[in-house]
């Protein structure tokens, strides 16, 4: 059984707290910076010492507090989204569309084949675009009894919406909680450069669903190769017994829910067009998104007391994460005022200057997905390792939209199999599913996505790229 590991928050702290030493150890040094085209980029070979600055106790105490103050949009934003999907999340429709299309499924079992895979494929969308994540958690307890009906096994009925919804990440397009954050930070026109990104979200649905797939016909043959067979005859004996979910009167799909769907739809099409072509930017995203759940609550009736309870519990569930940007901006706060991001930045190019900014570029990849272990949360790693991987790609020679890139990769795919991730952890603990089981299942595929990403990182390392302004 795996041991409990540290909140996100307390490693953070740590972190806060290392920095905090390292101020009094690490020669302070800056780079001249220079202001071109509206953003602030490093002068090369312009490093310098300067004088000590160590961070104190007050220093370190007060650190989050600006780090809150600095990030206040950022965090505003999430508690918005969050909120706003609390009201939408509320009338279950979108969890009722689904289980429309799962029931179909189970009439008509020669589908099960296609509509599977489409359904990792909704998942990888939702990921891509608005950042679906904890609501894995509610799905898959349609997704697990939906696939051990099918003939399947519970891991199918987790990877649908788990792998599905990191794959997303992995190529997001929209994602605020990702690309937004990180665009943002490294003066990146936000969501640009989507083309691409899109590019890489077929490359990592086909190989996921693909893999997939795969699995489902071995188990089709024989259902004794699942790794969970025996863990699955509870799922089993529920369903035969007629107490499974009843999926039919606890999620029927009503017209208000369809208009709701497709609101939800048209919001998303509409933050597309306003990000790419109006230059909409947190307030105007805001602003769609409680137009949502007001039309939301119009339609289905909520009353007002309801709506502002719904979107309380949305916007509480984003509390972590806010928290989270906060202190993770403290530590940026706490390495600049010490005066040692320069000398690490320096310190990281030494090491890089010999190397091609191809190998530079990969060598990022591979420590950002590091990162990812002990800083899961795709919203606070942004806030974390975007302000060193931004300048840091000035002195490499490669461009910023690259640097994000590196970021989102590394960020996102991995989140299927590190123990770090809440999302991940829980979604095996309600499907009973071993960590060891689930690692050696996907690892496989972890290894396929990988080296894709490796691929995928030549073409913006050669061709310089930045995405449309």
């Amino acid at each position: 059984m795996i041991k409990k590991l540290p909140d996100t928050l307390v490693i953070i702290s740590i972190v806060l707290l290392v920095f905090a030493v390292l101020s009094w150890i690490i020669p302070a040094g800056e780079f001249e910076r220079i202001e071109k085209d509206g953003n602030i980029k490093i002068i090369q070979n312009s490093f310098h010492n300067v004088k000590q600055v160590p961070q104190g106790i007050a220093e370190l105490f007060q650190a989050p507090v600006k780090g809150f103050a600095q990030t206040a949009l950022v965090i505003a934003f999430v508690f918005f989204v969050g909120g706003v999907f609390g009201v939408v999340n509320s009338t279950g429709a979108i969890e009722s569309g689904l289980t429309l299309v799962l029931k179909q499924t189970e009439k008509n079992p020669k589908y099960k084949r296609i509509i599977i895979p489409l359904l990792m494929l909704f998942f990888a969308i939702t990921g891509a675009t608005f950042g679906l994540s904890e609501e894995v958690l509610i799905f898959v307890l349609i997704t697990i009894p939906l696939c051990v009906s099918l003939g399947y096994d519970s891991i199918v009925g987790v990877a649908v919406p788990l792998v599905g919804t990191a794959i997303g990440f992995g190529g997001a397009i929209t994602n605020p909680f990702t690309i937004g954050i990180a665009q943002s930070i490294a003066d990146v026109p936000l969501f640009s450069g989507w083309e691409y990104r899109l590019f890489c979200l077929i490359v990592f649905s086909i190989l996921g669903i693909a893999y997939l797939i795969f699995y489902m016909s071995k188990i089709e043959k024989n259902p004794l190769l699942s790794p969970v067979y025996e863990i699955d005859k509870e799922f089993r004996t529920k369903m035969s017994s007629g107490s499974n979910l009843d999926l039919e009167n606890k999620h029927e799909f009503t017209l208000k829910r369809k208009m709701i769907v497709v609101l939800f739809f048209l919001t998303i099409i509409t933050l597309v067009v306003g990000s790419t072509t109006f230059d909409w930017y947190i307030n105007e995203i805001c602003a769609l998104f409680l137009g949502l759940a007001v039309t939301s609550a119009l339609v289905y009736r909520i009353k007002a007391n309801d709506l502002i309870a719904s979107f309380m519990v949305g916007a509480k569930d984003m509390l972590p994460a806010c928290l989270i940007i906060a202190f993770s901006k403290g530590i940026i706060i706490i390495a600049t005022e010490g005066k040692i991001i320069d000398p690490i930045l320096f310190s990281i190019a030494n090491a890089l200057k010999d190397f091609h900014p191809l190998a530079s570029v990969e060598i990022m990849f591979f420590v950002q997905s590091l990162i990812n272990v002990i800083v899961p949360s795709g919203s606070g790693q942004a806030a974390l390792t975007m302000p060193i991987l931004a300048p840091l790609s000035d002195i490499i020679g490669v461009t910023r939209q690259t640097a994000v890139l590196v970021f989102q990769m590394g960020d996102g795919l991995n989140n299927m199999i590190i123990p770090t991730s809440g999302v991940t952890m829980g979604t095996l603990a309600i499907a009973k599913i071993p960590y060891q089981v689930w690692v050696k299942w996907i690892l496989p595929l972890m290894i396929v996505l990988f080296v894709s990403c490796m691929l995928l990182l030549i073409p913006p390392a050669l061709f310089m790229y930045y995405g449309p302004k």
